[in-house]
């Protein structure tokens, strides 16, 4: 890996490898002058042709890459960084506060799927005499173990020197160390929005915006639409919650194991608390939420003063009155044999796999259950199927029909809407913006509304390298 000689400020291009007319895998090449930044490393989720490109090469030299900046841990913006050191990357991987701790859980967590997905291709190959068509694994645990290594954390609104570009990391408002990053080579900023936090959220304060830049990379997840207000989810979330309840079956809720959980937790323990709820039992049934959780428990100082002030007076904040956890796979089975209503998180948040499958299995067809549908649903997925209203769907082998009530509440969102991200570009000046992370139709949407509103605004198209126009 060579050095940068100083930055021409007029030259930046940007390299989308992921995250470009899709959602998932967020992975953005910035050339400014001779440096080589790279946002973000993460893993395709979602149907096999997106997940199939987890293996495929880079379209860039991993060595040649200076650094990794981290916008935050979930898997979709982490999970190809193992890969990405097994491929010859060697510089530092920088992250805000809490980030190292939640790539540890996720990366870990991937390995170890990855090794006994293998496992089984393996076994199935075999019987048939065709080992040979396994592929090997995209990476080692040891390059989990080094990607971790490469880890520095640096706090927020610190400036930092990254090849002789000034970098600075602040609040996202996401989840946990999730941040949006501000480059600056001396003549002006380009800002990366990695993913913005819901104005709305329950428990993140809002971002602050960049002032006026160059260029910003921004996301576009919830960008053709409006979330409800915080206090409109919360009344829509009692409403389902109490009718549920008066239904007397199961109510399933597939959750993302960061952030989403830790939201939902925090709400059915606040409306039990209250009395605006039954106080049903709930069962946290993902051991990766639950480690989570406890990192979430410890970084309750970047919450909402409200949160803050519950652990002021010594109560946890994730705690419902009837909580448990359910660790083992014996645990989680034998919630099938409740013969009471009970309230059920489990993994995985598009319900592509986890333990919600086999509880979707058991339940969804039946008329008392209900399905609560707590974030995005990517096209192809078996959430997605039953949020458009699938009547039968395929469940761990099995034909199933669905008669259980399905219910999205989408103001519980983590990611910005339509308004919060007009809002946080509000003082970016005529900086160009370069739009990632959504569906193809969402970030057409979302370009037009900032054309109209005065923004020069571009789709980044994927391996596709284009040029950052400059403003002056």
């Amino acid at each position: 890996m060579t050095t940068p000689s100083p930055q021409d400020a007029a030259a930046a291009v940007l390299l989308s490898a992921g995250a470009a007319e899709t959602v998932t895998g967020s992975c953005h090449l910035l050339r400014i002058g001779d440096a080589r930044i790279l946002v973000d490393c993460g893993m395709f989720q979602g149907p096999p042709q997106l997940e199939r490109r987890n293996r495929e090469p880079f379209p860039f030299g991993p060595a040649e890459v200076h650094a990794v900046l981290l916008t935050h841990a979930h898997l979709d913006h982490v999970g190809r960084l193992p890969k990405l050191i097994a491929d010859g990357f060697e510089g530092p991987v920088l992250a805000a506060p809490g980030t190292r701790t939640i790539a540890e859980i996720i990366l870990r967590d991937a390995a170890k799927i990855a090794r006994e997905d293998r496992a089984r291709a393996l076994r199935k190959a075999r019987r048939a005499g065709r080992e040979g068509d396994v592929e090997p694994l995209p990476y080692e645990e040891q390059d989990v173990d080094r990607a971790l290594d490469a880890m520095r954390t640096v706090s927020f609104g610190d400036t930092v020197d990254v090849v002789g570009l000034k970098v600075r990391f602040h609040p996202a408002g996401h989840v946990i160390g999730s941040a949006w990053l501000e480059i600056d080579d001396g003549e002006g900023t380009i800002i990366a929005s990695g993913d913005l936090g819901n104005r709305e959220s329950i428990l993140h304060p809002p971002p602050d915006g960049p002032k006026r830049a160059r260029a910003v990379l921004c996301e576009a997840t919830y960008a053709d639409r409006t979330h409800r207000s915080r206090e409109a989810t919360r009344a829509e979330l009692r409403e389902v919650l109490a009718e549920a309840a008066e239904a007397g079956g199961r109510v399933l809720i597939p959750t993302f194991a960061l952030e989403r959980t830790q939201t939902v937790l925090y709400e059915i323990a606040r409306l039990q608390r209250s009395g605006e709820i039954p106080e049903l039992p709930v069962f946290l049934d993902s051991p990766m939420a639950t480690r989570m959780t406890a990192v979430y428990q410890e970084h309750v100082g970047r919450f909402r003063p409200e949160v803050r002030e519950l652990v002021d007076a010594g109560i946890d904040p994730f705690a419902p009155p009837r909580f448990e956890t359910t660790v083992s796979s014996d645990e989680s089975r034998a919630l099938n044999d409740l013969d009471e209503p009970a309230i059920v998180l489990a993994g995985s948040g598009m319900m592509t796999g986890g333990r919600i499958v086999h509880h979707l299995k058991h339940h969804i067809w039946k008329p008392e259950t209900h399905l609560i549908v707590v974030g995005y649903q990517a096209s192809g997925t078996l959430g997605r199927a039953l949020v458009d209203g699938a009547q039968r769907v395929r469940l761990v082998g099995d034909e199933i029909a669905v008669r259980g009530r399905i219910h999205t509440i989408g103001g519980l969102s983590a990611h910005a809407d339509r308004d919060d991200l007009t809002a946080w570009l509000a003082d970016s000046g005529d900086a160009s913006v370069h739009l990632v992370h959504g569906e193809p139709d969402v970030l057409a949407s979302f370009r037009d509304h900032l054309r109209q509103r005065g923004w020069s605004a571009e789709v980044a198209k994927d391996g596709v390298a284009s040029e950052l126009r400059i403003e002056r």
